[in-house]
């Protein structure tokens, strides 16, 4: 269910009008379709659970109703790595079960005692369980997540790999250890490397939220590097169940607003992603960036409904429409704390012909305003044979913000090429590839960064990019 689709919570309710209240207090709940735990006012009254952003609150946030086959108990530990914590089933037909804790544990054993007791009351007064009740106003979950929609378009660049999570999590150590502006101990841009790194979870995490997914509980890894190693861009991605918590307590340490975490479970909710990802982007020049994207594949209409409003979406939508552009496999965001805030949109090209895929990228450059890549990198690309182009498309409120062309398997001559013509070091190329254990990156993205969104800290204007992909 989109976040269009959502029930309407009733009007007026707010936490005052709710008094006196059966019980009312601080507990952190676990969302549904993204599970992030979030702390919030409960309040029960007249067999239903409402709970509230703070105990002065106008407006309801969500209403969890009781009926004689709710059911009401303690879990352990092991359920959710919380203490304290108990379910709530809101009837025997309900697919959502409602996690929640408290922060001592005389207190869930109080809620434990109310809310049966609740429950109670419904049965010795008849309600069936049939009756109507109030619905439950958060998206329910599915009891196992969509599987994505296979394309019979070929996407090679950056498919996410196969190989063992912990293996790639010591190639991206690896791979940081190669970078020159990384190798001051006292580095703020180290430090923020290594706050995120931590943020990913290891396999042990994943392994205890295993039982609950339809997919593979491993990791993927990725670094993308500028052919001047002057910028940086590390990814991971995995099951939501276990990636989501450790993701969002890094956004909060880094000074994300809560608004765009909020964000950010609604475009979950209405992509249903089998796997979500953190990136962070970062500078020889000192720049630091984060944000959460989502390896999905989705239609292009739904994908638009994720950046801010502006000029650039009707431009993209004309664009698409006129070159048969349907699919998005790659949707992201940065969680910086002010705005203007980017979206990344990744679109493949139609077709199996890299020569009319490569002409429709080249006339997104002239479309939405971008200067047109160089004639001698044009040369290059149009003497690269693989299929799967990917067009990387960032907006934000004020318009476009940077484009990008993702071309799979680069070969040798195309990376000694590239590496002449972009002023790269070899020597720090050849170094990478053997961290990472590859014998060239997954793809080359050619792209251009408009003026005034580098910040003083990135380059503008037209760069090359190493594509890393490290679970091949």
């Amino acid at each position: 269910m989109g976040k269009d689709e959502k029930p309407a919570l009733p009007a007026n309710i707010s936490v005052a009008s709710l008094n006196p209240a059966e019980k009312d207090g601080w507990l952190t709940k676990q969302g549904g379709s993204i599970r992030t735990w979030k702390k919030r006012w409960f309040v029960l009254k007249d067999a239903k659970l409402y709970y509230f952003k703070n105990p002065k609150d106008t407006e309801v946030t969500g209403i969890i109703p009781l009926d004689k086959s709710s059911a009401c108990k303690e879990e352990a530990f092991e359920m959710r790595k919380k203490k304290n914590l108990f379910s709530v089933r809101p009837s025997d037909q309900a697919k959502r079960v409602y996690f929640i804790y408290s922060d001592k544990p005389e207190d869930t054993k109080g809620w434990l005692t109310k809310i049966t007791e609740s429950i109670a009351k419904t049965s010795s007064s008849g309600q069936s369980s049939n009756a109507p009740s109030m619905r439950l106003t958060e998206t329910q979950p599915q009891s196992k997540p969509a599987q994505a929609t296979a394309s019979s378009t070929p996407k090679a660049a950056l498919t996410p790999g196969i190989a063992a999570a912990n293996d790639a999590r010591g190639l991206m150590t690896q791979a940081k250890d190669e970078v020159p502006f990384l190798q001051d101990p006292e580095s703020k841009v180290l430090e923020f490397w290594q706050i995120w790194f931590e943020s990913i979870p290891t396999e042990e995490d994943l392994q205890s939220v295993a039982a609950d997914l339809a997919t593979s509980a491993t990791l993927d890894f990725a670094v993308s590097v500028s052919i001047t190693f002057e910028k940086l861009t590390w990814r991971s991605a995995g099951p939501q169940s276990g990636f989501i918590q450790k993701m969002v307590d890094f956004f909060w340490n880094v000074g994300a607003p809560e608004v765009e975490i909020d964000r950010l479970n609604d475009v979950g909710t209405m992509l249903n992603p089998i796997k979500i990802g953190s990136w962070i982007d970062m500078s020889g020049g000192g720049g630091m960036d984060g944000g959460w994207y989502f390896p999905v594949d989705a239609s292009l209409a739904n994908a638009l409904n994720v950046p801010d409003a502006g000029d650039a979406i009707p431009k993209i939508t004309e664009w698409a429409s006129t070159h048969d552009v349907n699919s998005a496999v790659y949707i992201g965001r940065d969680m910086g704390a002010v705005p203007p805030r980017q979206t990344e949109i990744r679109v493949v090209m139609p077709g199996n012909d890299v020569a009319h895929q490569l002409k429709i990228a080249l006339n997104a450059f002239e479309v939405f305003g971008f200067e047109m890549v160089p004639d001698e990198a044009v040369q290059i690309m149009k003497s690269m044979t693989t299929a799967g182009i990917i067009v990387s498309i960032i907006t934000s409120s004020e318009g476009f913000v940077r484009l990008g062309i993702i071309m799979p398997r680069p070969n040798p001559e195309n990376i000694t090429k590239l590496i002449a013509f972009g002023g790269g070091n070899k020597e720090h190329y050849d170094k990478l590839c053997k961290s990472v254990s590859k014998t060239a990156p997954s793809a080359i993205e050619f792209l251009h960064l408009k003026q005034g969104y580098g910040y003083s800290v990135y380059k503008e204007g037209f760069d090359i990019v190493l594509h890393f992909q490290l679970n091949e």
